[in-house]
């Protein structure tokens, strides 16, 4: 086992934790995915993600509440992008389960390839 990595601040007080609620929800991924490659505006995210305006600005707010999405304004449109910042405090807070699990899967692997050389007659 790893020593225990820093405390996150971020998810002490529960942004992470409303971070993965809003991405249980398949079509809140879909428009995150969405918007990986910049800025979307909110009817370019619900036909995309098959929903209507409504719908769509229902996932859109639980995404920008979690701290997913930004918005900003620009005449009349609404553009959101993705928060990297955010995406990756979630990130590390999963990559704190497969370190280890992932650290004694090689080392597993490893003994077992070590096991398995065929050794050589010398004589």
């Amino acid at each position: 086992m790893s020593p225990a990595s820093p405390p996150n601040p971020a998810a002490e007080t529960g942004e992470v934790d409303a971070a993965l609620r809003a991405l249980a929800h398949p079509r809140r991924r879909a428009m995150l995915r969405l918007v990986l490659g910049g800025e979307r505006t909110a009817s370019e995210l619900a036909e995309a993600a098959g929903t209507s305006a409504p719908d769509a600005s229902r996932h859109l707010k639980v995404l920008r509440e979690a701290g997913l999405l930004t918005m900003r304004t620009e005449r009349t449109s609404r553009l959101y992008r993705i928060d990297p910042a955010r995406l990756a405090e979630v990130r590390a807070v999963l990559d704190e389960f497969w370190d280890d699990r992932l650290a004694a899967l090689k080392a597993t692997a490893e003994t077992m390839a070590t096991e398995q050389t065929p050794r050589r007659d010398t004589a």
